[in-house]
């Protein structure tokens, strides 16, 4: 069914404290994300999870039992877990009602703490593995559990506003203040060891992103001398005085370990790509997750640890990739761009000359979601798929994206979503000066943050692109706050500067909606009857509105939420997709476009699309929602 896709998360193993050979991961099991355990002295994996949909989120705590969250359609649900060697399921803590996993944390000892999301606020409960629970906490908003200390005694939850430290009771110990005036700040965890409590933050200070901790008694400590100009996460080494620290610059990544008491940087040395993850385990022992556009990720470990197996692409991925800069009014816009190998030409007679080039291939712009997210230099198996099929592939990291520094995030030109549309046509418009794609045969797909941007280039550019893909897509600004997670409202009113009935104009100004007569490409969507992040109400308003004004479209209804786990689903995606760019892109005996009285179709199907989830290095973001 599956076709050889397979589903899982790209993310390091989790590693038990206590006995660092077992390990928790998730792979692939007949076409979907499950979790499984690993011991590095047998070489065995077991498979712990087999649920219908998929399952993402696994853990293991320093007893050796494997953590999973088990969540149905909607995403809600409860943790559970069992015994390293396999056993009877369990509750993690009795008495917790279902809700969505936002952040689970275990102490040394044995102390459960579970932060549950439920409509507008978070609740933390607190017991003994197994037991009942306590609610400590129950807060407005969108807030993570980010860690516990070794002991148990204290916890630390971040939110919007910044970090507070409570103890196991919910006594506030400490609030760390956030936010655009202060900083945004990070909580990263406890130290794992040590001779007292202390909390890793990261926070953006003066354009640079700066490491701090915190102890009780003492307060904050920021760590000056370790300062970055771009994005960076990081982890405490095992010992609690050293980090780990993972810098993404420009589409790759870059790792170095900080002394916190020496006050020493020093870099440490990783094959040039992108890092998804990197941790150092007991021993001294590194593990990271590394990749580049031409391999798929691969799990390494410095000491030679046997970790678990990942899939890999049999022979080497096609096409050759670049970097390329556009000039822009912010700075110079970053492209990566993929390229494929144009047929060998047959041999020019002897002696005679040909100046002849071969010719542009049809591009797709591969549009990254978020909106706080990056392109990478990393495996991605739509740009492989496009790539083989003669596509060029271009992933541009428009104003917003991260890794360029918090002044490129901020930067918004013209308006949410338009200063991000001006980019992708000014890339555009550069790649066919420099006669590297095919003018006239451009397409765009993007998925939820990345799909609304393809409406909305779409609607408000119509010349510049012949198709479009937009998956999961935000159509309708101002009604897709209405019926969002509470998370995206919040994340919205930060964009916008209001709610859509203070500021109305500004939601109008950047929603597709507004523009769907405009479109002149075909167009291919895809939304899911359950999406709780792009609601499906704001969809069907979209082609409601491209019906009327006779846009040719397709339309996918799909059963799903906004995010899984299942490999078949991916595969119904990838296959419908690539076969409407073919038709729509593809050389010079291109179909003509159908004239704007023709008929418009919308094509259901029984087909479920869902979409992968990705594990980026944007890990000091644990509390930032995002669309996907």
């Amino acid at each position: 069914m599956t076709g050889g896709y397979q589903v899982y998360r790209a993310a390091l193993p989790e590693v038990c404290a206590a006995d660092p050979a077992r390990m928790v991961f998730t792979a692939d099991a007949d076409g979907r994300c499950e979790v499984f355990t690993w011991d590095a002295v047998s070489r065995r994996a077991r498979q712990v999870t087999r649920r219908p949909r998929g399952t993402l989120h696994g853990a293991i705590d320093r007893d050796a039992y494997v953590w999973w969250f088990d969540e149905d359609e909607h995403g809600h649900g409860q943790w559970r877990f069992q015994p390293f060697g396999g056993g009877t399921d369990l509750p993690g803590l009795t008495g917790v009602p279902a809700g969505l996993p936002r952040g689970l944390a275990v102490s040394d000892h044995g102390t459960v703490a579970l932060a549950v999301g439920d409509g507008g606020a978070t609740t933390v409960h607190v017991g003994p593995r197994g037991g009942a629970a306590r609610t400590i906490v129950r807060t407005g908003g969108h807030a993570t559990l980010t860690g516990i200390t070794p002991g148990g005694g204290l916890l630390a939850l971040g939110g919007a506003d910044g970090v507070t430290v409570l103890t196991s009771e919910g006594t506030v110990r400490a609030v760390l203040r956030g936010g655009e005036r202060s900083g945004r700040l990070w909580s990263l965890g406890f130290a794992p060891a040590g001779p007292g409590d202390e909390l890793l933050l990261v926070r953006e200070r003066h354009d640079r992103y700066v490491v701090e901790s915190w102890r009780p008694g003492t307060g904050n400590v920021t760590h000056d001398w370790c300062a970055f100009d771009t994005e960076i996460t990081a982890r405490w080494d095992a010992d609690g005085r050293s980090v780990l620290v993972r810098q993404d610059r420009h589409g790759r990544s870059a790792l170095h370990r900080a002394r916190l008491d020496d006050r020493t940087l020093t870099p440490v040395p990783t094959p040039a790509g992108t890092l998804l993850d990197a941790a150092t385990r007991r021993g001294g022992d590194l593990h990271y997750l590394w990749t580049d556009t031409g391999h798929p990720p691969r799990l390494c470990s410095s000491r030679g640890t046997p970790l678990p197996p990942l899939p890999t692409v049999a022979g080497p991925v096609p096409g050759t990739h670049h970097d390329l800069w556009t000039p822009g009014p912010d700075g110079p816009v970053h492209t990566l761009l993929s390229l494929p190998v144009p047929p060998t030409a047959p041999a020019a007679p002897p002696g005679s000359r040909t100046g002849a080039e071969p010719p542009a291939a049809p591009a797709v712009f591969l549009v990254h979601g978020g909106p706080a997210d990056h392109d990478r230099d990393a495996y991605d198996g739509v740009v492989h798929s496009l790539v083989a099929s003669g596509f060029a592939v271009a992933r541009v990291n428009y104003r917003g994206s991260t890794g360029y520094g918090p002044r490129w995030r901020r930067a918004q030109g013209r308006g949410v979503g338009l200063a991000q549309v001006d980019d992708l046509a000014s890339v555009r418009a550069d790649l066919i000066a420099r006669r590297l794609i095919r003018p006239g045969a451009v397409g765009l797909w993007g998925t939820s943050w990345g799909g609304y941007l393809v409406l909305l280039a779409l609607g408000t550019r119509p010349d510049l692109w012949q198709a479009g893909v937009a998956v999961k897509p935000v159509a309708d600004c101002a009604a897709a706050h209405r019926t969002t997670t509470p998370a995206l409202r919040a994340l919205d009113e930060r964009l916008f500067g209001g709610t859509p009935d203070e500021v109305p104009e500004r939601y109008a100004r950047s929603s597709p909606i507004r523009y769907a007569a405009a479109v002149r490409a075909p167009l291919l969507v895809a939304a899911a009857t359950r999406d709780a992040k792009c609601p499906p109400g704001q969809v069907r308003g979209y082609l409601a509105a491209l019906r009327a004004a006779g846009v040719r479209h397709e339309a996918m209804w799909l059963d799903s939420g906004h995010d899984g786990y299942d490999g078949g689903d991916h595969v119904a995606v990838l296959r419908r997709a690539v076969v409407f760019l073919d038709r729509e892109l593809r050389g010079p005996a291109r179909r003509p476009q159908t004239p704007r009285s023709a008929r418009s179709g919308e094509h259901r199907t029984a087909e479920r699309l869902t979409e992968r989830r990705r594990s980026h290095a944007e890990g000091h973001h644990p509390q930032r929602p995002a669309r996907g």
